[in-house]
């Protein structure tokens, strides 16, 4: 009877392999065909989120700067 439980078992963890390699291969295909659009949407989301946040950067300084000028900046 242990016998026929573990090779269920071992079954059971086959199946689960090959539904993820099933997956994984359909979502390859997937950003494979629509990849180009995919690109092009992200593309101008970045784009919209990154404009206008240029000018409110602050300029990275170093610590030791940052440290010498805290009396002169208030």
């Amino acid at each position: 009877m242990k016998r026929r439980f573990k090779w269920k078992a071992g079954q059971a963890m086959v199946e689960y392999i090959i539904i993820v390699a099933v997956v994984a291969i359909a979502a390859l295909v997937i950003f494979g065909i629509f990849g180009d659009t995919i690109q092009e949407k992200l593309g101008g989301a970045v784009k919209e989120l990154d404009s206008g946040t240029q000018a409110d950067r602050v300029e990275v300084q170093d610590s030791k700067d940052f440290l010498k000028n805290l009396d002169t900046d208030n």
